[in-house]
């Protein structure tokens, strides 16, 4: 069966700049140095109130097109991840189809929360495997959250940011590309953290603006330790089954929201903190878009090559995760 891999990378943040020191004039303390010491987290950018879900994913979707060498006409399949989307219905990904005039290409959404695009990239990887008429996939994981924040929160209000990542999928011409993937959930979180409006779960209304309903709650406590034990339990259950040792892998490309978990997982597993890759620094935490946006920024600083091993690790809302390997295709 022909294997899948990633032949273009593409990311893009909005232009407006959100620095820690903006929390710290509009709550009056120190925000700042929290963020720095346990979330990595420097600034983060917003998107422009004329700006919808699929205009961020549409600019990183045009980058991973050229970067691949092909065309929007060239695409047959567009798989977008979020839980940002333009609407409820029709699905993000026909927007994204329309503006970037990919006539030939099928589409629809997922959202597992922020393991999507690691979600997303497996299902489209499956697609190439299994039907010779797909030879182009674009996968775009994309994150507007500024639009749900509840700025009284300064606990959530200050992790999140907007932005989009995408990769392009081909066939691989040798034995790189999509080695497996493996999918969990525990779902007795889906009450945990999320945007609990919009649903057949409830009417919108007066009463559900009230009580902010429509906007991102952590309505429940999420254990702290949860990352950092299920992602090496899973990093070390998908390489026994594809035969790695943990110090064969290159690099980790982990879902980007705490550095302590990033950190502490890479600990468990044996390995050095700088085999992971790490944007929050630059994006703060952007969802289903954070991997991907992580993935095309090494790949702009030549920081992966040709048949590295490269592991994503991802996690969000519903307790989903995902964790994908790949052999790189191409020396960037």
């Amino acid at each position: 069966m022909p294997r899948a891999a990633i032949i273009g990378t593409g990311s893009y943040a909005p232009e407006r700049i959100v620095p820690n020191s903006y929390f710290n004039e509009r709550y009056g303390e120190d925000v700042d140095a929290f963020l720095k010491a346990n979330r990595n987290i420097l600034q983060r950018h917003y998107a422009a109130n004329t700006q919808v879900t699929s205009d961020l994913a549409v600019e990183a979707a045009k980058s991973a097109i050229a970067h691949a060498g092909i065309s929007a006409s060239d695409l047959d399949l567009i798989i977008v991840s979020t839980d940002t989307p333009d609407y409820i219905s029709p699905s993000t990904a026909s927007v994204v189809q329309f503006k970037l005039g990919a006539a030939n290409a099928g589409v629809f959404d997922i959202n597992t929360a922020c393991a999507g695009f690691v979600t997303a990239v497996d299902i489209g990887s499956k697609y190439i495997a299994g039907d010779d008429q797909y030879r182009h996939i674009l996968v775009v994981g994309a994150y507007l959250m500024s639009r749900y924040l509840d700025f009284d929160d300064r606990k959530i209000a200050t992790l999140f940011a907007d932005g989009a990542g995408a990769v392009v999928l081909g066939r691989s011409k040798d034995d790189t590309g999509m080695l497996g993937c493996t999918l969990f959930a525990d779902g007795q979180y889906h009450d945990y953290m999320g945007i609990y409006a919009g649903g057949t779960s409830q009417i919108l209304s007066a009463e559900v603006f009230e009580r902010k309903d429509h906007l991102l709650k952590f309505a429940k406590k999420i254990p702290l330790e949860t990352n950092a034990t299920y992602w090496p339990k899973l990093v070390k259950a998908l390489a026994d089954r594809l035969n790695h040792t943990i110090p064969d892998i290159d690099k980790f490309f982990f879902t980007q929201i705490n550095i302590n978990s990033i950190n502490e997982s890479l600990e468990k597993l044996g390995v050095a903190k700088e085999r992971a890759h790490n944007v929050m620094d630059q994006f703060g935490y952007t969802g289903s878009a954070c991997i991907p946006m992580a993935l095309d920024d090494a790949v702009s600083k030549h920081l992966v090559k040709k048949n590295d091993l490269i592991y994503l690790v991802s996690s969000g809302g519903g307790m989903a995760m995902a964790v994908a390997a790949l052999r790189w295709q191409y020396t960037t």
